[in-house]
């Protein structure tokens, strides 16, 4: 438990600092320039990435279940993730209206996302994992409206086309997930 709690450490930590150290980062930036701030911020990024998932994969070898989850909450949480997988391409897909109401929309995929897996997951890695992600999910979309709103941002519209084709594009994302790639990664069928 100790590599994941170090690896979500180090991961959300420098995914942090736009939320609790914006000064620190844009010093740095300036002094130092911005592709040290990128190269550190990889580095971190990467190490604490791969300290997560190693020391997730080791905490579900010798589980600590916390609650049983009922059947249902696995159908709920692909429902959920369905939700994601279009919020998420929505961040690629430019002029589309999902992004230009939301603004955020990644943010909000990666909140959906930890909720729906900590709805359908039950032990005490679940908890810390997709519980880490959510609580910093919803700090960071709060950041992130807070500086739109402190630098008068203003999105453009959206428009029918490309808002058509990031609903499409979740759809078949997820379907390949759901019903192959997550089985394949993680050992794990949705619908399974």
């Amino acid at each position: 438990m100790t590599l994941l709690i170090l690896g979500l450490a180090l991961f959300l930590g420098v995914h942090s600092t736009r939320i609790f150290a914006e000064g620190w980062r844009t010093n740095f930036i300036a002094t130092r320039g911005p592709q040290a701030w990128k190269g550190l911020y990889t580095v971190v990024s990467l190490a604490g990435f791969a300290l997560l998932v190693w020391g997730y994969g080791q905490a579900r070898l010798d589980p600590v279940v916390l609650w049983s989850s009922p059947r249902w909450t696995r159908h709920l949480a692909a429902l959920l993730v369905l939700l994601a997988m279009v919020l998420l391409m929505a961040t690629y897909v430019p002029g589309n209206a999902i992004k230009a109401r939301l603004h955020h929309p990644m943010v909000l995929a990666v909140k959906v996302w930890a909720l729906a897996h900590l709805l359908a997951n039950n032990t005490l890695a679940d908890a810390l994992l997709f519980g880490g992600f959510l609580v910093w999910a919803a700090l960071s979309f709060r950041a992130a409206r807070g500086r739109d709103r402190a630098n008068g941002t203003v999105y453009p519209a959206g428009r029918a086309g490309p808002t058509v084709l990031v609903v499409v594009l979740g759809v078949v994302v997820w379907a390949v997930f759901a019903f192959w790639a997550h089985a394949k990664l993680f050992g794990v069928r949705p619908f399974g």
